[in-house]
């Protein structure tokens, strides 16, 4: 078991090696004598959110489309992966076909979305989606298998239903696996809806960065980016708390 982190490891390093950054990134272009239009200072940033473009809107549009698509591959990718459990057939049948497709580079599928759903909210939530279900179903099916088959012939023994194993055995089992998926999900997730949001969108961050690129407003292209990134971190904030709640301490230190 890994030793409890001080109050200061915790929270004092992550926030000194942010202001770190900061600081090399503002005495950079200061004492480097960068030009504006290749990078703006920390305060240039920040003050652009006094200009007009509509922050409060295309964040909240760009945060949907990663909240509903991450969720949605939650969801489905856990309860896909409960199905390949319960029968292998069924993960014969589908799991090569689900991986095959995932190959496909979402940018080039993203026309093609585009074209069913057209433009908007739901295709760049389509594409978050897309992009994050892989690894939640993966973790999920091998969290899932991870049981030790002496556990599970016992309690089959004591003529324990299917129902039964899942929710007693398999699931608390199976969670740290769950929840390593849904980590590395938020960052493709994020990833998703941007990528939509270049392709063919009239709103969100992801559009704003095209806009203002062509006007080379490089610090309004920076707080998009700051912001995208807020977004992330309090989606991941999320599941780290949701991890806290309903995961055990020593299995998520020494989980994978």
């Amino acid at each position: 078991m890994q030793p409890k982190l001080s109050l200061w490891q915790r929270w004092g390093l992550p926030v000194l090696v942010h202001v770190l950054v900061v600081a090399i990134w503002h005495f950079w272009i200061v004492l480097g004598d960068v030009p504006g239009f290749v990078i703006a200072t920390p305060w240039d940033t920040l003050t652009a959110l006094g200009d007009d473009y509509d922050w409060a809107h295309n964040t909240m549009i760009t945060a949907g489309e990663i909240f509903v698509g991450y969720f949605a591959a939650v969801i489905f990718g856990v309860v896909m992966a409960v199905l390949f459990s319960w029968s292998q057939n069924l993960n014969a049948l589908l799991m090569p076909l689900i991986v095959s497709t995932n190959m496909i580079p979402k940018v080039a599928l993203g026309p093609i979305i585009i074209v069913w759903f057209s433009y908007g909210f739901a295709p760049n939530a389509i594409i978050a989606f897309s992009i994050c279900f892989l690894p939640i179903l993966l973790t999920t099916t091998r969290g899932l298998s991870e049981v030790e088959p002496e556990l599970l012939d016992l309690v089959r023994a004591l003529r324990a239903s299917r129902w039964q194993v899942f929710t007693k055995i398999q699931l608390p089992g199976s969670l740290p696996y769950i929840f390593s998926g849904m980590k590395v999900a938020v960052v493709l997730a994020v990833a998703g809806a941007i990528v939509g949001e270049f392709i063919a969108s009239g709103e969100g961050l992801g559009y704003l960065m095209l806009q203002v690129q062509v006007t080379l407003d490089t610090a309004a292209m920076l707080m998009a980016v700051l912001l995208t990134t807020l977004i992330g971190v309090v989606l991941y904030g999320l599941v780290i708390g949701l991890e806290r709640l309903v995961v055990v301490q020593d299995r998520r230190q020494g989980g994978t």
